[in-house]
């Protein structure tokens, strides 16, 4: 006998023994007092349907109590295979520790080919401003937040870095909820050198 042999008897051997105790299920019902559903339920309960067919331990080999055990175990053995089929892919070994930083080419596609396109996220990273990029899955939503204590560098290294790119603010859409008078300035300015 082969070693995948033997691995698949072994692992099944479960289900074969949940299949004999489950005949006794199809003897407890077969013997049940009653005609009808009901009665059948009410014998298994209260008539001692269930009791006079565990008694005995044993497996029963009427072909019902069969039946019953063979639709049990091949239940089992397919619920376990549906539950092992919707499982979540594990890493194992890798639960902790496995995270990697992000390179350029991570970012790529969700960047616009030309620059003034794009909203600047830091010095190597931005996100493409079109809304409809050529592939849809990296399409994305183009509302940035930016949360910092004061003087941590939210004018200078994110809202100043996007204002001064943009050509013309005709294109995009931005808001501020601070006084920018100086950077209105700064960008007037920029647009007189670039013409």
């Amino acid at each position: 006998m082969t070693s995948k042999i033997k691995k698949k008897i072994i692992l099944n051997i479960p289900y074969f023994a949940v299949g004999l105790f489950c005949t006794n299920l199809g003897e407890a019902w077969r013997i049940a007092w009653g005609s009808n559903m009901s009665e059948k339920v009410q014998g298994l309960i209260l008539y001692g349907g269930f009791k006079t067919a565990f008694a005995n331990m044993l497996p029963s080999f009427h072909p019902l109590d069969l039946a019953v055990g063979i639709a049990c175990g091949a239940g089992l053995r397919l619920a376990v295979y549906i539950k092992g089929k919707n499982a979540k892919k594990f890493r194992h070994g890798e639960e902790h520790g496995s995270a990697r930083w992000g390179k350029h080419e991570d970012i790529e596609p969700f960047e616009d080919p030309v620059f003034a396109n794009n909203v600047i996220l830091s010095q190597t990273e931005k996100i493409t401003m079109n809304s409809r990029p050529p592939d849809p899955k990296y399409a994305r939503n183009k509302n940035v937040l930016v949360i910092g204590g004061s003087g941590s560098g939210k004018t200078r290294f994110f809202i100043k870095p996007n204002l001064l790119q943009l050509p013309s603010l005709a294109q995009h859409l931005y808001l501020f909820l601070q006084d920018f008078s100086d950077l209105r300035r700064e960008k007037q300015k920029r647009q007189l050198n670039m013409e």
